[in-house]
């Protein structure tokens, strides 16, 4: 791991990275690649989730073909100089700002979408021109073979390598010392990633995760929104970081709601065999997730199977707040269903807990989308949809508070992975006598004059 870190260091020093040119052939030989190795990385996501063909194309390779396209389209632009205003007190002179790659990068991916999650920030970092070292997932062994295959056949690993391991790996990688570390996961690894990276004053983006609340008020369109809700949901059998967690539906509309899920969920007729439905990725993840079904809110499903860790879309009902699925992230197919009389209920609970990385409201009042986007803090989301914020590029995606911090996807990733050297520049031509002594009291009243015209 030194060996590779010391290589990468070499080669960024060598400013080769640096230019647009250099990063976008990088970009588009990433993407020849992703493509050479599509067939196959479909298989081994098949193979660690029994996700069918179209499934995976969906969650894990469209937004990346996406994403590479901008990047590749955008870099030379976002790589220019950027122009400042330069306040009177400066004049004559110009200001800008001049973005400059980080250098060494250290990568730590996600097992839930192992094939995005790791490679989408990898793209960030190469278009802001930096070297890279990716740490895939363990947990989907047979996709991160592949990706660890596919980049050591292709990149020379003093610009992108690839180390595979478990917890002792990562933990030689985190004794390093790295110029940005980005790590998607869990909150309790996110806390000794940041520690690790603080013995070094590394900077840190840190994508994680939380109970993000769905809302459905009075006035939602239950036709619409149930099918969004349902499809959000069970993506994945729920083992997605933005999925709905719970929902809060106002109790006039409980009944209907109810009834619109439980057809949804019989209509979509989520199965391994359908295309539409992934395995819980471990046994001990199946057995977390049957320890929160109480067969007493027990509304719909509960089904599983634990030979092919199989569990069908469960959904419980008069669920409180003291229940046990109500603590932490499900990260599974249960939905608890709780039910509100007043916005303001709702509102006082969300905040009363960590701040999510996602909110869903479902409403078509103005004034209640107003109120619950401007009084509630989380870290992105959408007004009458599910999950597809994560989809627009254009919008930088990340958390708040234990949540995560920092954002990326388009320009926000390039920035992600950039610093931005601040430049005050003079000409000689001229020199005004203000700042320099004697000190005298009509520069005391011009400097107030100029500040105040400022």
């Amino acid at each position: 791991m030194k060996e590779i870190l010391d290589l990468q260091k070499s080669l960024f020093d060598s400013n080769i990275t640096k230019s647009p040119t250099f990063r976008v052939a990088q970009l588009k030989k990433l993407k020849r690649v992703l493509k050479d190795h599509e067939p196959e990385l479909l298989n081994a996501v098949h193979k660690d989730f029994m996700k069918g063909q179209f499934n995976t194309f969906l969650t894990e390779f469209s937004g990346l073909y996406l994403e590479l396209d901008s990047y590749i389209k955008n870099v030379p632009k976002w790589s220019k100089s950027e122009r400042a205003k330069t306040n009177l007190l400066n004049l004559p002179a110009k200001s800008y700002l001049i973005p400059e790659p980080l250098g060494v990068c250290l990568i730590i991916g996600a097992w839930n979408y192992p094939v995005s999650l790791s490679l989408a920030p990898v793209l960030a970092a190469i278009a802001a021109g930096n070297t890279v070292i990716l740490k895939p997932s363990e947990i989907t062994n047979h996709t991160s073979a592949v990706i660890a295959k596919m980049i050591r056949s292709n990149f020379d690993p003093s610009f992108f390598a690839v180390v595979q391991g478990g917890v002792q790996e990562t933990t030689d990688l985190l004794a390093q010392h790295y110029d940005k570390i980005f790590f998607t996961g869990s909150v309790a690894v996110g806390k000794i990633v940041y520690q690790a990276a603080a013995r070094h004053l590394t900077p840190v983006t840190l994508e994680l995760g939380g109970k993000s609340p769905a809302i459905v008020a009075p006035d939602a369109n239950l036709n619409i929104i149930v099918k969004r809700l349902v499809w959000g949901k069970f993506l994945n059998a729920g083992q997605t970081c933005i999925a709905p967690d719970y929902v809060y539906v106002h109790k006039s509309i409980e009944d209907q709601f109810l009834a619109r899920l439980s057809k949804e969920i019989d209509h979509a007729q989520f199965a391994l065999e359908k295309d539409n439905y992934a395995q819980i990725i471990t046994t001990s993840h199946l057995e977390r997730l049957i320890r929160l079904i109480d067969e007493q809110k027990l509304f719909k499903g509960g089904r599983y199977d634990m030979p092919s860790r199989f569990m069908e879309p469960t959904v419980l009902t008069g669920v409180t707040h003291s229940d046990k699925v109500m603590e932490d992230e499900i990260f599974g197919p249960i939905f608890p269903i709780l039910t509100y009389n007043n916005i303001e209920e709702v509102i006082s609970f969300v905040k009363s807990r960590p701040k999510p990385l996602a909110l869903y409201l479902f409403t078509e009042s103005n004034s209640l989308r107003k109120k619950v986007l401007t009084e509630v803090s989380f870290g992105g989301g959408a007004v009458n949809e599910v999950i597809l914020q994560f989809a627009n590029e254009n919008l930088p995606f990340g958390g708040v508070g234990q949540s995560g911090m920092g954002a990326y996807h388009g320009e926000a990733g390039f920035r992600c992975f950039s610093h931005y050297k601040s430049i005050l520049q003079k000409p000689t031509w001229f020199e005004p006598t203000l700042k320099y002594y004697p000190y005298k009291r009509w520069k005391e009243s011009l400097l107030k004059n100029i500040l105040r015209f400022s």
